[in-house]
């Protein structure tokens, strides 16, 4: 038997119906969206139009709001840096983020840190939230920008951004609330629906689309745009936002993927729950601590540490068994302690031990008993 992949978190397989509908683009239907002169081209352009609805269909959002990135970390790169030069005229440089953020936000904030901005991160519980109050002290009239991580990457810990957002509609409209939606857009959907979330951070490889393509979702608000200036020039397209050829295949697979999630999402949480309880089970035979809010967080994602087991190790023993990681896949060549566990202020050992399971309604159904298996004679072995 092959091992079984848990690793969605880091990128997740693709749906048959996405992979066929780009077979088409890249093989029949290839133009350029942006060639209006031929059927081609039109027929690529509807493509796109058509993707854009769905992936606004997903959060209650206008087709106008989507603007195509290579990914979510892209789009995080453009929300932050892209409001930096309206921030300064406007005598603001105040930011509100959280310690457990993905990279693709802590390291754009970092750059700004560097410019002078007063970059504010926000310290989360043991169980690796950020509450509503905190975001609410926090706000001074300095204040331009909160983002927000909404379902944690390496915990599937669930941040209130829904209520973040209800605080700021009765109480700020100056400050724009950026969320990093990676790991939850197709998943956790009603929270994302929210009107006053301005920007929205979106990739398709953890919808089960394909790589290399995601998405800044941009409202309206009081007939407004956040003012971005964009990272990069070169061409109109994307309201010159993010100039280039558009990729009309990895588009049309990205709105195909967002399609599927709205009108299957209740089946695929019910499958992703049904795992994730036979896994806290397993993990809590073998003495297990989770890592993070048990009763906040995504169903497809556990993070444990075992007592007396090294995160290393276990990945070792268990490759010919399953895939698994010990943290996020975009620091993983160098690894470190988690930024996100030694913020929650896990004793060392602990964050040392934590492993990161993941993955989705297209994971087979396989048995747990060989992973106990392993992890039972590593114990033995220590």
């Amino acid at each position: 038997m092959n091992p079984i992949y848990l690793d969605c978190n880091a990128t997740s397989p693709i749906e048959p119906e996405v992979a066929d509908l780009m077979r088409h683009y890249v093989t029949h239907e290839f133009g350029n969206a942006g060639s209006r002169t031929h059927e081609m081209g039109r027929q690529a352009a509807k493509a796109v139009n058509e993707a854009r609805q769905q992936i606004a269909n997903l959060v209650e959002a206008e087709i106008s709001d989507v603007v195509f990135t290579s990914g979510a970390t892209e789009s995080s790169n453009l929300a932050i840096l892209g409001l930096a030069s309206f921030a300064k005229g406007e005598g603001k440089t105040h930011i509100i983020s959280t310690s457990t953020e993905h990279k693709a936000t802590l390291e754009p904030l970092e750059r700004l840190a560097s410019q002078g901005f007063d970059v504010e991160l926000l310290p989360v519980d043991q169980k690796g939230r950020v509450t509503t109050d905190q975001v609410e002290k926090a706000i001074r009239p300095e204040t331009f920008l909160i983002t927000v991580i909404h379902g944690n990457n390496e915990t599937g810990v669930l941040n209130p951004v829904a209520e973040i957002a209800d605080l700021l509609e009765s109480k700020e409209e100056g400050i724009f609330f950026h969320v990093d939606a990676a790991q939850t857009f197709g998943k956790v959907i009603t929270p994302l629906s929210h009107q006053r979330i301005d920007m929205m951070s979106i990739s398709s490889h953890k919808i089960y689309g394909p790589k290399g393509i995601g998405a800044l979702l941009i409202r309206t608000r009081d007939f407004h745009r956040p003012p971005l200036e964009p990272l990069m020039l070169g061409g109109g397209q994307e309201r010159g936002l993010r100039p280039g050829t558009l990729p009309v295949h990895l588009i049309a697979g990205l709105g195909k993927a967002a399609d599927l999630a709205l009108k299957h999402k209740d089946k695929r949480e019910s499958q992703c729950k049904e795992v994730r309880e036979a896994a806290i089970k397993i993990f809590n035979e073998l003495g297990a601590q989770i890592n993070g809010d048990n009763e906040n967080t995504l169903t497809h994602t556990l993070n444990v540490s075992i007592p007396g087991i090294n995160s290393e190790a276990a990945i070792i023993t268990l490759k010919e068994v399953a895939y698994i990681s010990n943290g996020s896949a975009c620091t993983s060549e160098n690894y470190t302690l988690s930024h996100v566990l030694l913020a929650m202020d896990l004793p060392e050992e602990r964050v040392e031990g934590a492993i990161r399971l993941s993955w989705s309604h297209l994971t087979p159904n396989f048995a747990w008993e060989p992973i106990k298996l392993c992890l039972e004679t590593l114990l033995k072995n220590d």
